[in-house]
């Protein structure tokens, strides 16, 4: 694990999640906030995933889509978000998508065959969600105006998507679609968190109403200065490679000099393509940070 490499290299570990912890880093404050769609207490079906089938659903139900999760997600932001937001942190939301939350219901590879073994199902199961989350945005954006808020999906591997475009729109578009202009209050960004070969889905992702993608995994290709120009309105946050980062200061120079055009260009924002790894000592992570700074205030002159 990271942290314990770090811990190792003297970081005073307990003071990760703090502001101090991030402005030690030159980087910005944060409150982050999550909603579940699941209760803890559900009951598995079976070993990899919760249901087979309707009826198993059914069972599953009086766990799923708890307003209690709303209200506990509401007390935290009440707790926290205004003396974040008085210190000038950013605020960002996170969410399950249509593509993440069946998986976990299904199972990864059942998950996968639901298209077509339970595709009534699988739209019930996305009502249900956006239902909810319809319930949540109205609850919770009254409280809090976060920058962006990110609908987690994980729909991509190192080749491309795992669903073809077709799939997409039948059955996740129609909830991006309704879901999405609920949450862009107040210039709240939408962000698609997938990981794996992304750019095929761009445009998919664009046509459904989303302002952008996250982590852009340059092992798996993604050429974050090519998306930049090839879709210039569309927001992308991640695209430096972290396997650079173990070889010290002057591989890292290169990296930032390979995505520095689509900072040129703008709705970009530079960072690390997922978390960083193991291998990274703290020394090169400051390193990172200091470097990340230069570069961001030589886009913005």
């Amino acid at each position: 694990m990271t942290l314990d490499r770090w811990e190792k290299d003297g970081l005073e570990t307990e003071k990760v999640y703090s502001r101090e912890f991030r402005r030690e880093f030159g980087l910005d404050g944060m409150f982050q906030f999550g909603l579940e769609c699941g209760h803890e207490n559900a009951p598995k079906a079976k070993e990899f995933g919760y249901i087979n089938n309707e009826d198993d659903y059914d069972r599953l139900l009086p766990y799923l889509y708890k307003k209690e999760s709303v209200r506990k997600t509401r007390n935290r932001i009440e707790k926290f978000y205004h003396e974040c937001n008085k210190n000038g942190d950013i605020s960002m939301g996170a969410i399950r998508g249509f593509f993440w939350f069946p998986r976990e219901l299904f199972g990864i590879e059942d998950h996968l065959y639901s298209f077509y073994d339970y595709p009534e199902l699988y739209h019930r199961i996305c009502r249900d969600m956006l239902e909810y989350y319809l319930f949540a945005a109205e609850e919770l954006l009254k409280y809090i105006q976060p920058q962006f808020i990110k609908l987690m999906e994980d729909m991509s591997y190192n080749h491309g998507p795992m669903i073809s475009e077709d799939t997409f729109k039948e059955f996740i578009e129609p909830y991006y679609k309704k879901l999405i202009p609920a949450l862009q209050r107040n210039g709240c960004k939408v962000i698609v968190d997938s990981d794996g070969d992304i750019t095929k889905m761009v445009p998919w992702l664009i046509n459904a109403g989303a302002d952008g993608i996250l982590p852009l995994e340059r092992q798996a290709g993604v050429d974050v200065v090519k998306l930049s120009a090839d879709y210039p309105d569309f927001f992308f946050i991640g695209g430096f490679d972290k396997m650079v980062m173990k070889h010290g200061e002057n591989v890292m120079i290169n990296e930032f000099e390979r995505i520095y055009p689509a900072m040129l260009r703008g709705n970009y924002l530079p960072s690390v393509d997922h978390q960083t790894p193991p291998d990274v000592s703290l020394e090169n992570y400051r390193i990172y940070t200091r470097l990340l700074k230069q570069y961001c205030e030589k886009a913005r002159a």
